[in-house]
């Protein structure tokens, strides 16, 4: 039956595992009645079976409703045929063809056209072997049943072999230590078993061999209720998790200090630690999303444990044996949303740098740019915050030369007709930010504006002030930055996307534009209830997906800088 797969989970295991259990019996009993039905025999002793096998089939399809939500339609095309196959004796092998297909229906449960095909041969295959079982291997001149025990085991075999291929476990210990692996084994090896019964027993081997192919058959329908086990984590490659309930980020994944992220929707009440060892509670870094917990990794693979409240996880991780990039504290929450817009795109790339070991070349052009916009506006000087990173070093050299070239003053200090122009990373830039705010509100400061790097184009910096301008290289309004946002958002609970996740996402070939700056700010304008009239294309809903900008907007205040 087609079950409806939108429907929401009971939440109960118990509920679950009757339901399972239900389809899995209701599917073996159909494939023994279609599969007797096909071979037909005379008798009333097979006639018997087959009233047995239809009663229980239509029975188990009438209580499986009850249980979870199925297609009335589908539900009683399968009811019919059940009683059709023994009711029906001179149709009874056209009936037992149609309720086959049903099987295959049931059992592909919107499969690919690939997945369709093997539960055609695996389904059909079990099926007629049932059929054999239960009735005899009479031979006719049509049907010889040992060279047919041959065929159909090994049909089994390449079906069970494709399966494994399609798993995508491999040879690793992912195949004996989940339930996914154990079943995915049992399809692959019962067959196979079966195959040997059936050159040595020939036809008698139907009986013989009825159970390690009813095994089989279970084990291959279970397989789209099992969940797959995630793939087994690369040393060196930040892990993006999901065995938590929410999703948890591990980066860099090796020996010694790493950071385990959480994003916001996943609450405050969290820690992370290696089992046996000491457990950090997570907490807010500055300029970051989320929460952050410090965490030591040993060498090698261990059992990393996320406690909620009163509730463990546990996820494993692998570090390997080599020692990973050199992270300052400070960047590590930059250096990590980094690597998760690689994840993201699907790539698992060993992490060896973070934004903050260089200034790129896009990125020095465009403050050359800022600066020089802001000489023609003429403030008295530059406020400069920088850090010691190798990127903030050389920001500030490069803002240097340029406001000495074109006549501008930098100074540390702040006035009320300067420019404030951040370099730093994360955590000082949020901390800058905070600071201009506080003197904004006690007495006129910046009033040439608050500038930020590109890289600073984070949530929690811009929305440190009410407004705040960057010289960026892209519009974040544009549908590939959106399709970012929306699918850092989609796979990591919501969090806001970054610059470096973005260049990440993207990849090498990302082009580079001219420079434009774009002014973020916290704005909410004419607020209008949904149901309000207003202009079309108009969202009044500032919390739509695929916002830079949390709560607040982003828009271009220049034209292209030349």
């Amino acid at each position: 039956m087609d079950h409806d797969h939108s429907a929401p989970a009971t939440g109960s295991s118990t509920v679950d595992a009757l339901a399972l259990a239900l389809r899995l019996a209701l599917l073996l009993s159909t494939a023994f009645l279609a599969g007797g039905g096909l071979l037909r025999p005379p008798g009333d002793r097979p006639r018997r079976t087959l009233y047995l096998l239809g009663g229980v089939s239509a029975l188990l399809a009438v209580v499986s409703a009850f249980a979870v939500d199925v297609n009335v339609v589908a539900l009683a095309i399968h009811v019919v045929l059940a009683v059709a196959v023994p009711v029906l004796p001179r149709a009874t092998r056209w009936t037992s063809a149609a309720l086959l297909v049903l099987v295959v229906l049931e059992t592909s449960l919107g499969g690919t056209g690939v997945e369709f095909a093997l539960d055609s041969v695996f389904v059909a295959g079990a099926a007629v072997w049932f059929g054999f079982a239960l009735f005899g291997p009479v031979a006719t001149s049509a049907v010889r049943p040992g060279p047919l025990a041959l065929t159909l085991g090994g049909l089994l075999v390449l079906a069970g072999a494709v399966r494994f291929g399609l798993s995508g476990l491999g040879f690793d210990r992912r195949l004996y230590s989940t339930l996914f692996g154990l079943t995915v084994l049992a399809v692959v090896v019962l067959p196979l078993a079966v195959s040997v019964l059936a050159g040595v027993f020939k036809g008698r081997t139907y009986r013989f061999g009825v159970a390690a192919v009813a095994l089989g058959f279970v084990a291959w329908t279970a397989l789209g209720a099992i969940p797959a086990p995630p793939p087994l984590p690369v040393p060196g490659v930040p892990l993006l998790a999901d065995e938590a309930g929410f999703p948890v980020l591990v980066s860099p994944q090796r020996p010694g200090h790493n950071v385990v992220h959480f994003p916001p929707s996943a609450g405050d009440d969290l820690a992370a630690g290696v089992r046996g060892g000491l457990i950090t509670k997570a907490v807010a870094r500055p300029g970051a999303e989320g929460t952050w917990a410090d965490v030591d990794l040993p060498p090698g693979r261990s059992d990393l444990e996320i406690r909620r409240g009163d509730t463990t996880t546990v996820v494993e991780v692998d570090a390997g044996t080599e020692p990973g990039p050199a992270i300052a504290e400070a960047d590590a929450p930059e250096c990590a949303s980094a690597a998760l817009g690689g994840l993201v795109a699907g790539r698992t790339d060993v992490l060896t740098a973070c934004p903050s070991d260089a200034l790129t070349p896009e990125d020095s052009g465009a403050l050359v740019k800022l600066v020089e916009f802001l000489a023609g506006r003429k403030p008295s000087a530059l406020t400069l915050v920088e850090d010691d990173s190798p990127r903030g070093a050389a920001a500030a050299k490069l803002v240097r030369e340029t406001a000495a070239r074109t006549g501008l003053a930098v100074r540390p200090d702040a006035g009320p007709d300067t420019a404030l122009v951040v370099v730093s990373g994360w955590s000082a830039g949020y901390t800058a930010m905070t600071r201009a705010a506080e003197l904004q509100r006690l007495e006129p400061t910046h009033q040439y504006g608050l500038y930020l790097a590109p890289w600073l184009l984070n949530g929690p910096i811009v929305n440190a002030v009410a407004s705040a301008s960057l010289p960026l290289r892209f519009d974040p309004r544009e549908a590939t930055a959106v399709g970012y946002a929306v699918a850092v958002g989609d796979r990591f609970g919501g969090e806001s996307p970054t610059l470096g996740g973005f260049r990440t996402w993207l990849g090498a070939d990302r082009p580079a534009a001219d420079v434009q700056i774009f002014a973020a700010a916290q704005v909410n304008a004419m607020p209008m209830y949904p149901t309000e009239p207003h202009a079309t294309g108009m969202v009044m809903n500032r919390d739509y997906a695929g916002q830079w900008v949390p709560d607040g907007t982003i828009v271009p205040i220049t034209s292209v800088l030349r």
